[in-house]
């Protein structure tokens, strides 16, 4: 029975954990390489201060996804919704050839950066990155209002940049 007891309160603690609100990147997020599309080194912090007083969204995602294929139209729906806000798309394409490719048949508008180590990296890791499309919206203050939702988060994602537009 203690075990049990035992078993249900570090269960209860994972899950009470997991929801907590993270209103800021870690140091390593923030500082973590990305490639740009003409091949130089930038990192997450300049990314946001490139944008900052506007409302971001982040997507994660990669060509070969096809989750992130299928939720494109809703990208796009959201991009047409809220022309005021930044569209940033952090890819883990494995190469840049199909990196590229990718936004080219998808017709991705927006900043595209590549996650060099994909999907299992330290950039990854340091946003605690399990699924992709992985969508991450940062207010106009520059907080994090929504770390994480995937896509089936749609009408969620949707409500929140209503609200912060």
């Amino acid at each position: 029975m203690k075990k049990t007891i035992l078993l249900l309160s570090v269960i209860i603690l994972i899950i009470f954990c997991s929801n907590t609100k993270k209103e800021e990147f870690s140091k390593e997020a923030l500082s973590n390489k990305l490639v740009t599309a003409n091949g130089s080194e930038t990192n997450l912090k300049k990314i946001l201060k490139k944008h900052k007083g506007k409302t971001v969204v982040i997507e994660i995602w990669a060509s070969w996804c096809s989750d992130c294929v299928k939720n494109m139209s809703n990208v796009k729906e959201l991009q047409t919704a809220y022309p005021n806000t930044d569209f940033v798309f952090l890819s883990c394409d494995k190469t840049t050839e199909a990196w590229a490719k990718g936004i080219e048949k998808h017709e991705l508008v927006g900043e595209h950066y590549l996650i060099p180590e994909g999907m299992k990296g330290a950039f990854a890791k340091s946003i605690n990155l399990d699924w992709i499309p992985r969508y991450i919206i940062i207010d106009k203050t520059g907080k994090i209002a929504l770390y994480k939702a995937i896509e089936t988060d749609h009408e969620k994602v949707n409500t929140l940049l209503k609200s912060l537009n």
